[in-house]
């Protein structure tokens, strides 16, 4: 039997939530370009497609606002384990045993989009009420007039968020909701095959998320714009790290050999809002000058702007610290796990691959 390291190559299940095209970069959710997606519609419209399969219509669209915003309270057994957590666990351990505590409370097999729709409203509320809490700050309770992008920055900070970073956080969010058959969605496509739960399973998914691997932050381009500062030292800054030999953060990607679509959709998102934001202007210029002189520096290379750079920027310009860019990708991307849970459920079969044993035998 052929060695497969990382199952590189193998297809475990047919979808049609989303499709990654590395080659000719195309990120598509349902037949829709996921680019064009981010840029023209909220995060609850795009949670119903994905869940659903259709975008819907304005009264549909009201009705499942209402039912994510009526969600978002925490239940009382979840809100006495973080209170009783210790302080000096990370957000994301943290997300992962309260995700698993729903498993006892209204969640069970087969999985419904009534649980993908408490889960995908809770999550948001599990990590702005732990963040609070590690800061020594009371936690703020979620608005159910806001959308969940903005209610998301009011329960971190207790103020109404500027629109420019709701948009700007709304198409981050999208583009974080799906992103094929990647570690934790496999993770979470596995635990549901034994008829296990569906909060079980996205606790599973926030367990892989959590590996430096797969949900590592852009904490690298954030602090590469620190350094840079202003627009007039782009150039010579990045002139110097491509003499030393430094590697660009936030450019090259292992699965897109082209335009990463998801940066090129918050770049659109960016430039519109340069003018309302410095870090989104500086943001803009950085990566014009550092795509020309990457392509001085090492001519054919193609080394494009990755989702990383704008989301740097993002993350950035909304002021949200680095303990809290992995727990925000979760809250984007649990619309995709609970998508494809649904999807596997109608479908289901245990997934039992095979191994090659190396041992010895007995004599």
């Amino acid at each position: 039997m052929a060695k497969v390291t990382g199952l590189d190559g193998i297809v475990a299940a047919e979808t049609d939530i989303g499709h990654v095209d590395g080659i000719n970069g195309h990120l598509i959710y349902r037949g829709f370009w996921a680019k064009e997606l981010s840029v023209h519609y909220e995060y609850e419209e795009i949670a119903y497609l994905l869940w659903v399969g259709t975008l819907p219509d304005n009264s549909q669209k009201q009705e499942f606002t209402i039912r994510l915003a009526n969600s978002r309270v925490l239940p009382l057994s979840v809100r006495r384990l973080l209170d009783n957590i210790p302080r000096e666990m990370p957000i994301m351990s943290v997300l992962q045993t309260a995700i698993a505590m729903l498993s006892g409370e209204t969640f069970s097999w087969p999985p419904t989009i009534e649980q993908a729709i408490t889960l995908t409203s809770l999550i948001p509320t599990i990590i702005a009420y732990n963040y609070r809490s590690q800061q020594g700050l009371a936690p703020i309770e979620p608005d159910s007039k806001l959308s969940h992008t903005a209610n998301f920055l009011y329960m971190l900070t207790g103020k109404q968020p500027e629109s420019a970073h709701v948009k700007a956080l709304n198409a981050y969010l999208i583009l974080g909701m799906e992103h094929g058959m990647n570690a934790s969605t496999f993770a979470a496509r596995v635990v549901l095959s034994t008829q296990s739960d569906m909060a079980s399973a996205v606790s599973a998914a926030v367990g892989a998320m959590k590996g430096p691997l797969h949900g590592g932050a852009p904490t690298e381009v954030i602090a590469m714009l620190d350094a840079i500062g202003s627009k007039e030292h782009a150039e010579p800054w990045i002139r110097q790290a491509l003499e030393r030999g430094d590697k660009l953060m936030g450019f090259g990607h292992r699965i897109y050999k082209t335009r990463d679509p998801r940066a090129e959709a918050l770049r659109h998102v960016t430039e519109a809002l340069s003018s309302n934001d410095p870090w989104f202007d500086l943001a803009v210029h950085v990566e014009k000058t550092a795509i020309a002189l990457l392509e001085e520096y090492k001519p054919g290379r193609q080394l494009y702007t990755n989702v990383e750079f704008f989301a740097a920027s993002i993350m950035r310009a909304i002021a949200l610290p680095s303990e809290l860019f992995t727990p925000t990708f979760t809250a984007a991307r649990v619309v995709g796990w609970s998508a494809h849970l649904l999807e596997q459920a109608q479908v289901n079969r245990i997934f039992r691959p095979q191994s090659v044993y190396t041992g010895k035998m007995p004599e």
